[in-house]
């Protein structure tokens, strides 16, 4: 009895919780496309740092030019995502703003690396007009607005083909569409910004293993 319980433990219970796990990372799937034409940043005249969204998985965030009120936030965003995040070479979090808010946004990256000593180097800004702001955020095709600062608490993922990512199957909105996420809210960035942040992670991770295991196979 005692031999049958201690192969149970060492062997039938590890086996039983792999193919558990198993079956639970192939059912949970892969987080919804729910646009594929954004406008790509890059293509902006006033973008001179040349950012695009090809080969990065991108948090967008239009954080306007009211640096000062939005800063809690962003902190939010640092805090719960970045941290999480940051180690990925293929992550990126990406400030949308107007040229005048340069030295504000340089302020704030050194003040959250000052008081946390995040490595910021994988914070981007780009500097647009109001113009192409709004073709920009116009073309994600979300529900929010901008403020008067270009300014929006939602924050969007954006995977490397340049698509929106989110969910179609929300419990807490009427629809069912999460087009973005509440950078405002803590427990939307804990509870549903990390875990989506994490399948789109997870989906290049697994392309890139099959495309190893398809040369290896060749």
């Amino acid at each position: 009895m005692k031999k049958a319980l201690l192969l149970i433990t060492l062997f039938i219970l590890p086996l039983g919780l792999y193919l558990f796990l198993s079956s639970g990372v192939n059912s949970f799937g892969k987080l919804p496309v729910l646009k594929t034409e954004i406008v790509d940043p890059i293509t902006f005249t006033e973008n001179t740092k040349q950012i695009g969204f090809k080969d990065k998985i991108t948090v967008l965030v239009f954080v306007g030019s009211d640096i000062e009120n939005n800063k809690i936030a962003i902190m939010n965003l640092n805090q719960k995502i970045y941290k999480h995040f940051n180690n990925f070479d293929d992550f990126r979090i990406l400030l949308v703003s107007d040229k005048e808010s340069e030295g504000e946004i340089t302020a704030l990256m050194t003040q959250i690396n000052t008081a946390t000593g995040t490595d910021m180097a994988n914070w981007n800004s780009i500097f647009l007009n109001d113009d192409s702001t709004k073709t920009l955020f116009d073309s994600l095709e979300s529900p929010y607005l901008l403020d008067e600062n270009n300014y929006s608490p939602y924050v969007y993922i954006i995977d490397k083909r340049a698509r929106l990512r989110g969910r179609n199957d929300d419990q807490d909105i009427e629809g069912g569409i999460l087009h973005g996420y509440n950078m405002e809210s803590v427990s939307t960035l804990n509870n549903k910004m990390v875990d989506d942040v994490k399948i789109v992670l997870a989906e290049y991770r697994l392309e890139l293993k099959k495309r190893g295991k398809m040369h290896r196979d060749i």
